[in-house]
C-alpha cells in the first residue's frame, strides 16, 4: 500500500474540505494530511475529519517583536533611539505578535519623522490592540493607516494588485507597463515611465505593502507577491471605490458593484460562464479590461468602443479571429496576448495610433505586418526571436523598448534603420549573423550586414541606449563599438577570445555581464575593467575544461576599482564563475 504526505493550504470554508477530503482514504492510518485556514471552525472539521490535532499558530513574542520590528526600522536592535523605546514597545503591544501587522506599521514609520510625538499618533491611530479572529478588525484597521498614508500615485498603483489571483507570482516588468498604460505614471523630468514606475514598485517593497518574489543573482527583485490577508483589504478598497469590478470571484457579489464600469477584470472564466458573468453591464465605458487565464467567450471587442487596456495573457482559448475588429480600438494602449495561441496580427494593426505597449512574447507569431510600423507612439514591443519585421523600423522613433530581435532574419533596412530610434533604451539581441536565404537579402554580403549592425549599435550608443542585452553572437562586440551611454551590458551563451576593448570605452557602464574563452581574463583586462568609472556589478564567466586549472584572479585597489567616493577598494559586486557547461 502507497502513503502519502499531502499539504493543503489555505481553505477557507468548510464546504470546500468536505469535497477535498473525499479523495483522501480513511484506512491509511501512516499516512499524513496537513491542512492551514485562517478560521477555527474549519480547524476543527479537518481534525474531526480523520481524528487529527489542532496546532494554533502562535504569535511572536516580545522579543521576536521588537526584533521584527526593528530590524526594518533601524540597522539593529542598538539603534533604536532611547527615546522612541517606550512608543515602539506599546505599538507592538497593539500588533498583538502578528507579523503582517508589524511589517505594515514598520513601513509606515519608516515614512515618518522618528520623533516621539508622530510615533504616537500613530500608535493612538492603531485603536484597540489586534484581535485574532475571523474577521480580522484590527489588522484591516492597521492597514487602513498605511493605505491612507499613501500618496495618490501609490494608492492605485497598490489598488491595482486587485485584478491579480491568490498567491501570484507577480512580475516586475508586467506590472510597471500595466501601470505605465492605465496613466498611474507619469514622466517627470530626465526619468522615463519605466523608471518612475520601479521607483513605485520599491516603495511598496519598503513600506511591506507587497512582498518580494523572486531575486537574480545581482539582488534585483525580479517579482512579488501580495499577502492574503492584504489582498482581501485592497480587494474590499477596490470595490468600495469602485477602482476595479471583479467578476468571476467566488468571494464578490456583483449587486455590491457600481454598473459605472472603467476597469473589468474576469477571474476564472470557465467555459459556458464568460458571457453569463458580464451578461447586463455596459460595456460602452470600459477602459480598461483583463481576463485571467480564462476562456475567452466575447464575440467582438468593438463593445469595448472607449478601451485603453487590453490584457489576455495566457488565454488559452484566443485565437486570430478574435483579434480581427480590434483595429476599431482607436484608444487602446496596451495590448498583451502573451502566452497564447495567436499566429498573426491584423493587417491594419497600423491603425492603432495610440498604442504604446505590445506583448507578443511566448506566442506563434512569426512575421510582423507592414503597418505595424506607423505605429508612432509604441514604446515597448516585445517578440520572441524567431520574428520577423518588415521595412520601415526607423518610422517607429517612440521606441524605448525592443527585444528579442533575432538579426538573422530581419531584412537589411532594418539593420539600416535600428540605428534611427533615438528613443531606444532597452535592446535585446540575438547576433548570429549567419545568412538566411529565405529573405529578400542574399545578394547582401556578410560583412555588409556586419558592417550595417555595427553602425545601427554605434548610432545608438551616442544617442539613449542604456541596456543591451545579447543572446548570441557576443564576438561583434570585438568590433570598434562606440556606446558611451551604456550602463548595462550581458552578454549570454557565446564567448568571446578577450574581454572586448570597446568595452574601456563605456564610461557610464555599471553593470557587465560576458563569457570569455579558455585563455581567460588577462591582467590588462582586469585593469580595463578596473579603470571603468561607473562600474557596480561585474560578472565574468571562462569556457573552461571542468579538470583545467586556471589562475586566481584578483581583484584589487592596484587596478581600479574604487568606490563612488574615489577611494580605492574592491569592487562591491565582483563575480567570477568557470566550467564548461552553459549559462
Amino acid at each position: 500500500m502507497y502513503r502519502y504526505f499531502v499539504v493543503v493550504d489555505d481553505i477557507w470554508d468548510v464546504d470546500t474540505w468536505d469535497v477535498i477530503k473525499c479523495a483522501f482514504p480513511t484506512t491509511s492510518s501512516s499516512s499524513r494530511i496537513i491542512t492551514t485556514t485562517r478560521m477555527k471552525n474549519v480547524a476543527r472539521s479537518c481534525c474531526s475529519s480523520f481524528n487529527g490535532h489542532l496546532y494554533n499558530i502562535r504569535p511572536l513574542d516580545m522579543v521576536q517583536s521588537r526584533q521584527l520590528f526593528h530590524r526594518r526600522l533601524f540597522k539593529s536592535d542598538e539603534d533604536c533611539p532611547s527615546h522612541l523605546e517606550n512608543v515602539s514597545d506599546e505599538i507592538l503591544q497593539k500588533c498583538d505578535g502578528l507579523p503582517l501587522a508589524i511589517i505594515a506599521i514598520s513601513g509606515l514609520l519608516a515614512n515618518t519623522e522618528k520623533t516621539k510625538d508622530l510615533w504616537n499618533q500613530v500608535k493612538d491611530s492603531i485603536g484597540r490592540a489586534l484581535e485574532r479572529n475571523p474577521s480580522v478588525e484590527g489588522m484591516m484597521k492597521i492597514l487602513s493607516l498605511s493605505y491612507i498614508d499613501l500618496p495618490h500615485h501609490l494608492k492605485t498603483c497598490l489598488l491595482y494588485l486587485s485584478m491579480y489571483l491568490e498567491d501570484s507570482t507577480i512580475a516586475k516588468e508586467g506590472l510597471i507597463r500595466r501601470w505605465i498604460a492605465e496613466g498611474f505614471i507619469h514622466r517627470e523630468g530626465r526619468y522615463t515611465t519605466y523608471e518612475l514606475g520601479e521607483r513605485c514598485f520599491n516603495e511598496l517593497l519598503n513600506r511591506g505593502l507587497i512582498q518580494p518574489g523572486k531575486t537574480n543573482i545581482y539582488g534585483e527583485v525580479m517579482s512579488c507577491r501580495v499577502h492574503d490577508t492584504l489582498l482581501d483589504f485592497i480587494i474590499s478598497k477596490s470595490i468600495e471605490e469602485n477602482f476595479v469590478t471583479l467578476l468571476g470571484v467566488p468571494i464578490l457579489k456583483i449587486g455590491n458593484q457600481s454598473k459605472g464600469i472603467r476597469r473589468l477584470c474576469l477571474q476564472g472564466a470557465v467555459e459556458g460562464n464568460s458571457t453569463i458573468l458580464t451578461a447586463g453591464l455596459v460595456l460602452s465605458h470600459v477602459r480598461s479590461f483583463t481576463m485571467v487565464r480564462g476562456l475567452l467567450e466575447i464575440h467582438s471587442f468593438e463593445e469595448f468602443r472607449h478601451l485603453r487596456v487590453l490584457n489576455l495573457m495566457d488565454c488559452s482559448e484566443l485565437e486570430d479571429h478574435h483579434l480581427e475588429n480590434i483595429v476599431r480600438l482607436f484608444q487602446l494602449r496596451y495590448l498583451n496576448v502573451e502566452g497564447t495561441k495567436i499566429s498573426k496580427l491584423p493587417e491594419q494593426i497600423g491603425r492603432l495610433g495610440c498604442l504604446e505597449i505590445l506583448d507578443l512574447s511566448d506566442t506563434r507569431v512569426g512575421e510582423l505586418p507592414a503597418s505595424i510600423v506607423n505605429l508612432g507612439k509604441l514604446m515597448h514591443l516585445l517578440v520572441d526571436h524567431d520574428v520577423k519585421f518588415p521595412d520601415g523600423i526607423a518610422k517607429m522613433q517612440a521606441l524605448e523598448t525592443l527585444g528579442e530581435v533575432r538579426v538573422s532574419i530581419q531584412p537589411f533596412d532594418f539593420l539600416c534603420g535600428l540605428g534611427q530610434l533615438k528613443n531606444l533604451r532597452n535592446l535585446q539581441l540575438d547576433l548570429g549573423l549567419e545568412v538566411d536565404f529565405d529573405t529578400d537579402d542574399t545578394d547582401v554580403v556578410d560583412e555588409e550586414r556586419n558592417k550595417a549592425m555595427v553602425s545601427s549599435l554605434c548610432k545608438l550608443g551616442t544617442q539613449n541606449l542604456r541596456f543591451l542585452n545579447i543572446f548570441e553572437g557576443s564576438s561583434l562586440l570585438q568590433e570598434p563599438l562606440c556606446l558611451p551611454t551604456l550602463e548595462k551590458l550581458i552578454a549570454w551563451f557565446s564567448a568571446t577570445l578577450r574581454v572586448p576593448t570597446c568595452v574601456s570605452s563605456l564610461k557610464n557602464l555599471q553593470q557587465l555581464r560576458i563569457r570569455i574563452e579558455v585563455e581567460g581574463v588577462k591582467h590588462d583586462d582586469v585593469c580595463m575593467l578596473g579603470a571603468l568609472p561607473s562600474l557596480l556589478i561585474l560578472h565574468l564567466l571562462e569556457k573552461t575544461e571542468s579538470n583545467e586549472q586556471t589562475e586566481k584572479l584578483r581583484i584589487s585597489g592596484e587596478v581600479g576599482f574604487r568606490w563612488r567616493n574615489g577611494e580605492s577598494s574592491p569592487s562591491p559586486r565582483a563575480v567570477r564563475s568557470g566550467g564548461s557547461g552553459g549559462d
